[in-house]
């Protein structure tokens, strides 16, 4: 493996290990809340739903540095 893989597999496993653990914070929070009476969303979440869930996030990262991988590669072997 070269150093650039490397590295951008310690970056996704760490990316994915915080991902885990702040879905289980979220996960946990909101079956905290479920249990006591509904109340009201936050306005830092109602306005600004997708960019507070840490799924969409891992998703959005995980893209961005795919491309970056590919666009690394295309760039680096020559045919």
């Amino acid at each position: 493996m070269s150093n650039f893989t490397t590295i951008l597999f310690t970056l996704a496993l760490i990316i994915s290990i915080v991902s885990l653990i702040y879905t289980f914070k979220v996960g946990r929070t909101v079956s905290e809340r479920r249990a006591k009476q509904d109340g009201q969303i936050s306005e830092k979440v109602q306005a600004h739903p997708y960019i507070r869930n840490p799924v969409f996030l891992a998703f959005l990262i995980a893209g961005i540095l795919s491309l970056a991988y590919i666009f690394y590669l295309a760039y680096t072997i020559s045919w």
